[in-house]
């Protein structure tokens, strides 16, 4: 039974370090903006630029996985190709696209794979379910292995020594003292 809570452990672990939300927020990066007033977006004339903060960039970049290096993010990314999707990112911007439009942009060419953080509907919500159920699973089995535990019975006294044995016992202790 002991040897059993240690894969347990181990699974616990790795799911949680799989889970994106965690592995996200391990991954050194940008602080996340504070969420900003929902307001109607007011859509520039067609062909004008629009002014696009290298924030706004860095955080639509943040949530794409870069093509090249899968681990990373395209704003954390030194790869070429990261580059030309933080430049195309720019250029939807300026051209008055908003980030979830721009975002949408990548997820129709590349699919939700590209997403760092998948969507939570339908399958992949089980990537943002199982890692807790697997924790609080774990957690149950190392409470209930405690619990046996705490309850085992206390091992007997040991038995009392008879007299006969007690005299034998000192008989041959003495005469070991004396060789």
């Amino acid at each position: 039974m002991r040897i059993a809570l240690v894969p347990v452990l181990v699974l616990a672990v790795g799911l949680l370090a799989s889970h994106p939300a965690v592995a996200q927020s391990t991954a050194p990066s940008a602080p996340a903006p504070a969420a900003a007033p929902k307001s109607a977006p007011s859509q520039p004339p067609a062909g004008a630029k629009v002014a696009v903060s290298e924030e706004t960039v860095h955080d639509v970049a943040a949530q794409l996985r870069c093509v090249v290096c899968q681990s990373l993010s395209v704003a954390d990314s030194p790869s070429e190709t990261a580059h030309q999707m933080k430049d195309i990112i720019r250029e939807r911007l300026a051209a008055g696209e908003t980030p979830e439009q721009v975002r949408a942009y990548f997820v129709e060419k590349y699919g939700t794979w590209i997403l760092l953080a998948p969507p939570r509907q339908g399958f992949n919500l089980l990537v943002w379910v199982v890692p807790f159920v697997g924790i609080a699973l774990g957690l149950v089995l190392v409470f209930v292995v405690l619990r046996r535990w705490s309850r085992r019975p206390a091992m007997a006294p040991p038995a009392a020594v008879d007299p006969a044995m007690r005299a034998r016992i000192r008989r041959e202790m003495a005469e070991e003292g004396e060789r």
